[in-house]
């Protein structure tokens, strides 16, 4: 017997896949591309789920979202300078946020999930998925980066 919400839900499944939310999609290129093998051997099993796969990490689970030093923060799975730490606040969420990438750092997709619609957030040179963007960060720009940390590798200035 199938419950309204359990409809529901599978409702919103079947659009999130229709929608191309998930995995990457062969369709997309990238500069840097590896096959999953690659991916595998170079990531952790946790990256590769958040940088592959799309998954999320718990909240307050990544050491960089304590990170307060001046440096870079870079993508796990090519090195590519993404976000600087003068952008990063705390945004009380759990995930390391900030208010604007560097330039050309960073792609977006729209993503539909069981709460509608979400804007992605994907490292511009090897499609790494880093987290989600939203509309209500700080000034100068209002937005708030939320990156998952397994997605990023700092460096210290």
């Amino acid at each position: 017997m199938t419950t309204r919400r359990g409809a529901l839900a599978l409702g919103a499944a079947g659009l999130a896949f229709w929608a191309g939310a998930g995995r990457i999609t062969a369709a997309e290129s990238f500069e840097i591309t590896r096959s999953e093998a690659e991916w595998r051997k170079l990531l952790t099993p946790a990256q590769y789920r958040v940088l592959r796969e799309e998954a999320t990490e718990r909240a307050y689970t990544s050491p960089l979202n304590d990170e307060k030093r001046a440096g870079t923060f870079h993508c796990a799975g090519c090195d590519l300078a993404l976000y600087s730490s003068e952008t990063k606040y705390d945004s009380g969420t759990g995930w390391p946020s900030f208010w604007e990438p560097l330039p050309d750092a960073v792609g977006t997709k729209p993503d539909w999930g069981l709460l509608g619609r979400r804007t992605e957030v994907h490292c511009r040179r090897c499609g790494g998925h880093l987290g989600h963007v939203f509309d209500d960060g700080p000034k100068p720009t209002g937005k708030r980066y939320c990156m998952n940390g397994l997605a990023l590798v700092f460096r210290a200035a």
